[in-house]
């Protein structure tokens, strides 16, 4: 007997809450949007349309990943990020909300420069913190860089897919060395590097450690292995007034701060998340070379 979007959507609802899921009502439409190649707005709009048993069986199958603990982002293939939609692979991690403080605090700052500047998203993964920004500043130009070739697809991918292709470029480079030649000098570095302890990996979530890839979580010993390297190799591309902005795990802050000061960095500070944590640390850099 032919289903219902409506129909399927409850069942798979009914079976994510039967699980322990819970933004199950959420999940299930997510799921079902994207086993039916819609928007979860055209979903529910046509919600009480008559569907296939081929879109039942993917949305099912979809379901099962789920219950095995893999990230909805990665069956969906797509998540938000600051209002924009973001392809998402294994390739890279998944965006999180935590991340939009850097977004807003990096508006903020190239709005100083009057509306202008140059930006370096530095370890861009899906390049979600360069779109986001492109996107609020139509006159500032971004270059997005990561060491994963895999990686740079899928930020390429999602330049394309919200239309940013005329104000971001792409570059592959290792954050942990020397900027690549050529790259220039930047009013902003943004970076959301690796930053969880080496030792601490094994005890992430299950949906994390064994879905999002290793490297782009793995921060050295103490997690600040990248917060060396680039306050190290790449302030030398950072224009006289130029600001950095680095996304930290929690209790991570006041070392990175002393590293920044350390460096010749002022105007050292902080923005919080959601939650109240030290989540951007921000720094201004006043030499004159």
């Amino acid at each position: 007997m032919p289903k219902t979007y409506n129909d399927i959507y409850f069942a798979v609802r009914s079976k994510l809450r039967d699980n322990g899921v819970e933004a199950f009502g959420l999940e299930a439409r997510v799921l079902l949007a994207a086993a039916a190649d819609k928007t979860t707005e055209q979903l529910m709009r046509d919600m009480y349309l008559y569907t296939s048993v081929e879109i039942e069986q993917k949305a099912n199958a979809m379901l099962e990943r789920r219950l095995a603990g893999e990230p909805l982002a990665y069956i969906a293939g797509s998540w938000e990020f600051y209002g924009l939609p973001i392809a998402v692979t294994p390739d890279v991690l998944i965006p999180r909300m935590d991340t939009e403080v850097m977004v807003t605090a990096a508006v903020d700052a190239i709005k100083r420069f009057g509306m202008k500047g140059r930006v370096l998203d530095l370890c861009c993964g899906s390049g979600c913190i360069a779109c986001a920004v492109a996107s609020e500043l139509p006159a500032t130009r971004v270059v997005a860089a990561d060491i994963s070739s895999a990686a740079l697809e899928i930020c390429r991918k999602n330049i394309k897919g919200n239309r940013l292709t005329s104000r971001i470029i792409t570059m592959q480079a290792d954050a942990s060395t020397w900027p690549p030649m050529g790259i220039g000098s930047f009013d902003l570095i943004l970076s959301n590097p690796p930053y969880i302890p080496s030792g601490d990996i094994i005890g992430l979530d299950h949906s994390v450690r064994d879905y999002e890839p290793l490297d782009a979580l793995d921060g050295g010993e103490d997690g600040l292995d990248f917060y060396r390297a680039i306050i190290k190799y790449w302030t030398i591309i950072l224009r006289p007034n130029g600001i950095i902005m680095f996304e930290v795990g929690e209790g991570q802050a006041d070392a990175v701060k002393r590293m920044l000061l350390q460096a010749g960095y002022v105007s050292v500070d902080s923005r919080l998340d959601t939650l109240g944590v030290e989540r951007v640390v921000i720094g201004k850099w006043k030499n004159e070379y």
